[in-house]
């Protein structure tokens, strides 16, 4: 299959004359009248690393303008569609990931915030059950349960706990090698040496959730900790004489997670930590059930949220997910906050493969790459979304 007549972002940059040849789930070849082609090296005008009668075979597909981007990696979602991921129903949870695929998302972390012991052990192993199927499900975030009670949000704060090496033993043994990130409170006691145990399981330490000081976060991110959860919120603000986790986050290059829903953060705070650095920033939802349900009553974590005009929020006011999908947040980061689109895509796409070391698999249209694309039309909404080389319905 050759696709055309879109423009192609590239991590090199915007190509209007693009063209992809996909075979299987594989991006083979890519090429345009102004670069010519690239092969299976990543080389340019190689021609005897292409087939020249591969062209006749392929079908062609025209796209009918548009762009042309590599398929979205959300690494921070809770469910969607009516369906939660903390369910431990495999039902709820394809349901919830197709949802988010339909909207462009064709790698995604399925997100469990604090809850008993008994039931994330159930919960990762339902999300380990599902992540062996190579569906849109990488695996597992845990969002907690050692996290601050000073900065909880939506987490429940009688399922909080303080850092044990033992309980965590038993959530890594549930997840089975599928639990990709854990996000911790560093200031509270024992989380240093709950950091190392974290990143020996091969997971990411995140830090979030946190009233840490500015000092406390840094050692945090020096001993390996490589992610800010949804930087700004759930955390110590930024203050002139204590700058807090954020700016410790910035400062030490980690990954900062940035919902960019037009309620969490105002748009100049994303402009902020892409000027900073656009390898840093990562789009992601923190999507809730109630995404692409609309007003009502759900449960998070055994608490009632209450969603109105597009905001989820406990009955106390505080913030609690969102309805958010990663077309819309991609879409915002152009047009509402200005970013460029080769550094959306990066925050979408290729900085969440980088730090969940998928890059040479995913998160950018590159040959041998899979071929997870999205095609978006010419006001960056969502036309049709392809993973793993076939087509997805996004009606």
């Amino acid at each position: 299959m050759i696709l055309q007549g879109a423009t192609l972002v590239l991590p090199t940059g915007a190509d209007e004359s693009g063209w992809v040849r996909i075979e299987g789930d594989r991006i083979v070849e890519i090429g345009s009248r102004a670069n010519g082609r690239i092969g299976a090296t990543g080389k340019a005008d190689e021609a005897d690393e292409v087939d020249p009668a591969a062209d006749a075979r392929s079908e062609r597909v025209s796209l009918t303008g548009g762009w042309l981007v590599p398929g979205f990696i959300d690494m921070h979602c809770h469910g969607g569609d009516g369906a939660s991921f903390a369910a431990a129903d495999p039902e709820q949870l394809e349901r919830a990931a197709n949802f988010h695929l339909r909207h462009g998302t064709t790698t995604v972390l399925a997100s469990l915030v604090t809850n008993p012991l008994d039931s994330l052990l159930a919960q990762l192993d339902a999300v380990a059950e599902h992540s062996r199927s190579d569906g849109p499900i990488l695996g597992a975030h845990l969002e907690g349960p050692y996290l601050s009670h000073a900065r909880c949000g939506a987490q429940n704060p009688d399922f909080l706990l303080e850092p044990d090496l033992e309980h965590f033993g038993r959530l890594v043994q549930a997840a089975d090698g599928t639990c990709r990130m854990m996000t911790l409170a560093p200031e509270l006691p024992g989380a240093l040496k709950l950091i190392d145990a974290v990143r020996q399981s091969g997971m990411i330490a995140a830090v979030g959730h946190t009233d840490a000081t500015y000092e406390q976060a840094v050692e945090a991110f020096e001993r390996g900790a490589a992610v800010a959860t949804h930087l700004f919120n759930g955390m110590r603000g930024v203050h002139h004489r204590e700058p807090g986790p954020v700016l410790a986050a910035l400062d030490s290059g980690a990954a900062c997670e940035v919902i960019n829903d037009g309620v969490h953060v105002h748009p100049a705070v994303l402009r902020l930590v892409a000027d900073r650095d656009p390898g840093q920033l990562l789009l992601i939802t923190d999507a809730i059930d109630a995404a692409g349900v609309g007003d009502g009553r759900y449960l998070l974590g055994g608490q009632s949220v209450r969603v109105h005009n597009g905001q989820a929020r406990l009955d106390n006011g505080s913030l609690a997910g969102s309805v958010l999908t990663m077309d819309q947040a991609f879409r915002r980061a152009v047009r509402e906050t200005g970013l460029a689109v080769i550094d959306a895509v990066a925050a979408a796409s290729t900085n969440p493969a980088r730090v969940l070391g998928l890059s040479q698999d995913r998160g950018a249209i590159r040959v041998g790459l899979r071929a997870d694309l999205v095609h978006l039309d010419a006001d960056f909404r969502p036309v049709a979304v392809m993973r793993g080389g076939q087509w997805i319905t996004t009606g």
